[in-house]
């Protein structure tokens, strides 16, 4: 019988920095691996662990006081399958993922936040019609869309560049175009902020 191992990046324990559960802690699984190339992505993928079902369970029960997972990447929705999500379940875990909506998600995740990346990507068409929330980058140059995703909130984050100056007019550009569209919520990397994992 073949063992299926999960490519993964790396597993560690923090706040979350973004979204509707900023600030809550969180045992991040960030998979390794994406079917994208953004032009702001800050994800390292040359590095990955392949890892059994077994040993995740068994590494993010280091944090045995956390309940709630977040799966990440990269595009979790490479690897993120049944049994995965059987397995948290049945350990007692709540399980988010941050998915890019590009591909389709098995059934069974307790929240999904889309960041639709088709504004920046040729090959970044969404796929996915409803989601607990959006999270839209705005890079104060392309127009913010949902991409008609149904969800229950829509955030907008502003784009971390690396440079301070021009992030500083990205953030004043997000919080005006709020302003005048009042559906959207401001997502501010918190993490980054915080200067944590």
């Amino acid at each position: 019988m073949t063992v299926c191992k999960y490519q993964v990046n790396e597993i560690f324990y923090s706040l979350q920095g973004e979204g509707r559960w900023a600030g809550r802690p969180a045992v991040f699984i960030r998979f390794s691996g994406c079917n994208l190339r953004c032009p702001f992505c800050d994800t390292d993928f040359s590095r990955h662990t392949p890892m059994t079902l077994h040993q995740i369970l068994d590494a993010i029960a280091t944090w045995s006081d956390c309940h709630f997972v977040v799966l990440t990447g990269g595009e979790p929705s490479l690897q993120v399958d049944p049994p995965l999500l059987d397995a948290l379940h049945a350990a007692g875990y709540y399980v988010a993922i941050e998915t890019n909506g590009t591909r389709p998600l098995p059934p069974g995740i307790d929240w999904v936040t889309v960041s639709p990346k088709q504004s920046f990507t040729d090959e970044g068409r969404v796929v996915l019609t409803q989601a607990s929330e959006v999270k839209v980058i705005f890079d104060g140059i392309h127009q913010p869309t949902d991409c008609g995703i149904r969800a229950h909130e829509y955030r907008l984050q502003p784009c971390d560049t690396g440079d301070a100056q021009r992030n500083a007019t990205i953030r004043r550009q997000c919080v005006d175009y709020i302003l005048r569209n009042p559906h959207w919520q401001l997502s501010l990397q918190q993490h980054k902020l915080l200067e944590i994992k």
